[in-house]
């Protein structure tokens, strides 16, 4: 990856391979869900392991978020040391280098609550958080068919409910339901059906917990492409999504309008030496690979396609001429999250103009 560069020229100037996110569709992309949100009556705690951004993150508070979740620690330190509040790391922590670091972010005053899913994890992270003189905020986590992370039934929640109430450092704030495998099902209907099913689960986890004395406060969880369904449910206090910001082809495809693509990875064409194929210096390195292709979207001939041709390289095809050496081209990223953990800085312009640099903080190295 090349060098932050300074703020100043042009879009097609950059010094790729870069990544570029679209100010003015940024902000209208969150606008949107603000808009969605409170039109639900919902909270918005927006999942920064789409971003990994403090400038990002401060957006959306200034917009009304109720602050970040985060998927790791490392993006938890990120955050918190750019002043963010209201941090949920939506992963246990459980290792001793996690727990370690926990109490590190405690100990400096951070604000923040953990998941939980396991009762073998009460005791260090009620250590750590006695020794930083806190009380820390919990929710339970809970297995919503994705076979990730969670409790696996309700029995095993309110046990675990039970032990965190009943510690001195540690505060039972909720539950977190999140169904990843259902979020770009498609067609709509068939999504909401298989949502459904988890949401019939979480009403019935949501009531075994009253009844033993320990009803939530915070129902927390969703995200861009169930956050509609999710949000209308009646069952959740605040949502998770964070690919809203950006799209990627999957979610373009899946969610769409009125969302807009902002996110895109600039390459420059290396080699032109083939007819109706030019070499861009963009490949595995450049690129989550796990949702498909990037897609052409600036720069390039209609219906051009795009193939990787090893970690530095790939191959764009098109039918004619008009690629020349040197040119610029835009990418649609098919996966956004893991495609931002792979650059330094978002390179933010506004139409053609490079206005401002963002540094990618907490990544996986």
């Amino acid at each position: 990856m090349g060098d932050v560069m300074s703020v100043c020229g042009l879009r097609h100037q950059l010094k790729t391979p870069a990544l570029v996110l679209d100010i003015d569709i940024l902000d209208q992309n969150i606008a949107t869900m603000f808009d969605r949100v409170r039109a639900m009556g919902v909270g918005l705690r927006p999942h920064a392991k789409a971003h990994k951004c403090v400038e990002i993150a401060k957006r959306l508070q200034r917009a009304g978020a109720l602050g970040a979740s985060c998927a790791t620690i490392d993006e938890a330190e990120c955050l918190a040391a750019g002043g963010i509040t209201g941090i949920l790391v939506t992963s246990p922590m459980v290792s001793q280098d996690q727990v370690a670091r926990l109490g590190g972010l405690l100990s400096r005053g951070a604000d923040l609550m953990v998941v939980m899913d396991n009762p073998l994890n009460l005791s260090a992270c009620a250590g750590v958080a006695a020794e930083a003189g806190r009380t820390l905020g919990v929710l339970i986590d809970f297995d919503f068919g994705q076979g990730r992370t969670g409790c696996i039934d309700a029995q095993d929640a309110v046990s675990l409910a039970r032990g965190v109430s009943a510690s001195a450092h540690l505060r039972l704030r909720g539950v977190q339901a999140y169904w990843g495998q259902v979020q770009q099902i498609m067609p709509i209907a068939d999504r909401r059906q298989q949502a459904q099913v988890q949401l019939d689960r979480l009403k019935d986890l949501v009531s075994e917990l009253t009844k033993a004395g320990l009803k939530p406060e915070i129902v927390s969880g969703g995200g861009t492409g169930t956050h509609q369904i999710d949000g209308e449910s009646g069952l959740f206090t605040e949502l998770q999504p964070g690919s809203f910001l950006f799209l990627d082809s999957q979610y373009d495809k899946s969610v769409g309008a009125p969302f807009k693509p902002s996110l895109f990875v600039a390459l420059s064409v290396v080699s032109a030496n083939r007819p109706g194929r030019v070499i861009v210096n963009g490949g595995y390195k450049a690129f989550a690979t796990d949702g498909g292709f990037p897609e052409a979207v600036r720069g390039a001939p209609s219906k051009a396609t795009y193939r990787y041709m090893g970690d530095e390289h790939g191959a764009l095809d098109f039918n004619g001429e008009g690629v020349v050496l040197g040119a610029t081209i835009e990418f649609l990223t098919s996966h956004c999250d893991p495609t931002v953990n792979l650059h330094p800085a978002f390179h933010v312009v506004r139409g053609e103009n490079i206005i401002d640099v963002w540094p990618i903080g907490g990544r996986y190295s």
